[in-house]
Parts: structure tokens; sequence; C-alpha cells
């Protein structure tokens, strides 16, 4: 907080002296989400009805931007264990009940340059790496000084120093799920537009300087690159492709050497409507010991390798994850604004040792109507060689002023 304080004195410092108009946007939004949870070795079930309200308001002053928001995380059921509260004989849904400071951060923004400071959202690429973990109520966020800087059209760089993660456990996380991991994070990001698409190349060094946090053991260091495009290739028809590779190895604190590939092929067809989309995305490991193998401790882990959540945590001999879907919207329908629906399948392998961890589908229905959206979801995991067999299912409402 000191270095927070001492920044924005400094960015204020620079500020121009003339009177200029003030203008304040509220910002409201709300979460109502039902959650069901079936696992094979639990007896018992858990359902979890929970209300998660922000409010907050952003203040506007030329180039200056203050923010501040707050959050609140109310569980109406709470037929769940929260990962810190509630009977740990049934599965484990992360949205415990909460009251925090979710935002407060002092921006300056001109044409070139972006400086922001203080408690903020961070979402970088596809937020494999560093997100926001938005699915979960308690999100992800970050006390950071994140610049970013335009030189000339097409390049742009991305840098950022963050002394603490705001995890998803709240106010009363603790033990290996804190409510705040702090360290010495720091996540440089470098795209270029270039004929083929855009180029970025990337290095995250995330540390997990907190003992009770798997004793150091996700502090990593990531280097990479990814090529990310969309065009068209015919009328009403249009392709968009990502490319990713990176190379991770221990970093600060982690007492275990190693060292781990990441790669990603992922295309996407748009035909009128309708959205076909596969990919392979390989999570390495090394030497097959726990926590030896590709981590993203704070990438938005439930967009990617299904919603079951059963590889939030890459095991030690690593993840291949081959999936395959396709959906249909319509951006009209009655009265309903945008309707869409999805299906989505993933085979899970590992990456040594040729292990056939299970299979997975993922269903989904969204409609949009006016400020709000409505979502059902179901994931279904059935299990081979890891872990057990897993359902969920979601009914959700999210509402935005």
């Amino acid at each position: 907080m000191r270095f927070w304080i001492t920044t924005a004195a400094t960015l204020a410092a620079a500020a121009p002296a003339c009177a200029q108009e003030v203008t304040v946007k509220p910002l409201v939004e709300a979460r109502t989400r039902y959650e069901h949870l079936d696992q094979a070795e639990f007896a018992d079930t858990a359902d979890a009805v929970t209300i998660r309200v922000r409010a907050g308001a952003e203040v506007t002053r030329g180039r200056w931007v203050a923010l501040g928001e707050a959050q609140g995380n109310l569980a109406v059921v709470g037929d769940y264990h929260d990962g810190l509260h509630g009977p740990a004989n049934r599965p484990t849904i992360g949205d415990p009940e909460n009251v925090a400071i979710y935002r407060a951060q002092l921006q300056y923004r001109s044409a070139p340059l972006t400086v922001t400071a203080g408690r903020q959202r961070i979402t970088l690429d596809d937020e494999r790496f560093v997100g926001n973990a938005q699915f979960r109520n308690n999100a992800q966020t970050f006390d950071a000084v994140r610049t970013e800087i335009v030189p000339v059209k097409g390049v742009k760089l991305d840098l950022t120093y963050a002394w603490d993660v705001r995890t998803i456990w709240g106010t009363d996380g603790r033990g290996a799920r804190q409510r705040g991991v702090g360290g010495h994070n720091v996540f440089a990001n470098l795209g270029a537009a270039t004929p083929l698409g855009t180029l970025t190349g990337f290095a995250y060094l995330v540390d997990q300087d907190e003992a009770e946090v798997q004793g150091f053991r996700l502090s990593n260091q990531s280097y990479g690159v990814r090529l990310v495009d969309s065009r068209a290739i015919a009328p009403q028809i249009k392709l968009r492709y990502q490319l990713s590779w990176a190379r991770q190895s221990d970093y600060h604190h982690n007492p275990t050497r190693y060292q781990a590939d990441y790669w990603l092929a992922d295309a996407t067809l748009d035909v009128r409507g309708w959205t076909l989309n596969t990919g392979y995305e390989v999570l390495g490991a090394d030497g097959g010991q726990p926590l030896a193998s590709f981590q993203t401790p704070l990438g938005s882990v439930f967009k990617f390798q299904g919603w079951a959540d059963k590889l939030t945590v890459t095991p030690p001999n690593g993840v291949r994850d081959f999936y395959a879907g396709g959906g249909y919207g319509w951006k009209k329908l009655g009265r309903i604004d945008a309707l869409s629906l999805q299906a989505v399948w993933h085979r899970y392998q590992s990456d040594r040792l040729n292990q056939h961890y299970g299979d997975e589908w993922n269903l989904l229905a969204t409609a949009k109507l006016r400020k709000t959206q409505l979502s059902v979801r179901y994931a279904r995991y059935e299990a081979d060689r890891f872990v057990t067999d897993t359902s969920r299912f979601w009914l959700q409402m999210d509402w935005a002023y």
C-alpha cells in the first residue's frame, strides 16, 4: 500500500493544474447463481445459491480516473463446502461469503500511455497465464502498478509489477487458500501487428511468496510467444486462430527444479451464425513429480480444460487436452436480444506415460435481455485414470447497470 500511495502521489504531481470538468459514473452489477455439484467420492452432493453484488463509482477529471468498488457475496443456500467453511463431507464450491474492496485504483491515461496503480483487474491475452477468474463470485484482483504504452500504431508494451494477488477465497482466506498472496510478480507483454496476425512475446514471473501455498512450489517463470488473428475468408465466413508456445521453470523460493513446455493450437470457423471450434492444448511435465509440471496459478482456469474443474492444478504427468465443439447464435429472437447454444467435448491425456485421464462434455445456453444475461450450464466429467466422475450444473443471472 505504501508503494501504491507513493506512485499515486508521483503521478498526481504531474497532473495539469488547469480546472477540468469532473464526471461521475456509477458502477453497479449483481449476480444470482444456483450451482449443483455431484462427485463420485462424496455420498452427499453440494448445492449453493449465492447472490453477489458489486457497487462503486468511477470519477474522471481530464486524463485522470479514480475508481472504487466494493463487493459482497451471500450464500442463501449453503449446503456446500466453500473451501474454508461448511461441511467437508460435501464437494467444494469456491464461493465463500465475503465483503471486501474489489477495486481501488487511480489511473492516468493518454493516447500513448496508460498507468494504473492500486487494486485492479488484470487480464492478459486469453487469461491463460494472468486473469481475473471472473466466473467465481469473488474473482481475482491484483495490488499492482501497470503501465501500457503504444509507441507507434500496431505496437503495444504492457508491463506490470504486482506485490499482492487478492484471491477468490475472500477476507476469511487462510492456509493454502490465502485471502492474498504476496510476492514480487512481474508481467511483461509486447505485441505487434504483423501480416499473419498479432504476434506477442511475453514473460510472466509469478512469485507465490507464502510458505503455506504449496510450500512456494507454485512460483514459476514462463517465457513464450503467441500469434492471434481473425480474417474473413468468404462472405459471412470468418476464420479465427491462435498459436502459443511457452517454457516454464521454477522461480524465486520454489525448491523444485524443473522445466516444462506449453503448446496451444486453436481454430474457430464462424459461418452464418454457426461456430465450429477445435484445439489442442498441452501443459507439459518434467519428471512426474508433484507441481513439476506446467502450472498457471494466476490464470482464469475455469476457461480452460473443461468446467468440471478437475484439472485446475496440472497433474504431475501433465495434460494433453484435445477439444472440439460448436454452437449457434441468434442476434434477435422475439424479445430476446441475443441467444446462443454451445457444446464442447474434451479428451484428456497425460503428457508423459500416455495415460487417458478421462473425457468431458460442456453444454451452455445463454440469453441476453437488455442489461440482463441468463445462462444454463452443464459439465460432465467421466473419469478413466484420473480422479472421479463429476457432474456440475449452473443456473445464473447477471445484471449490470
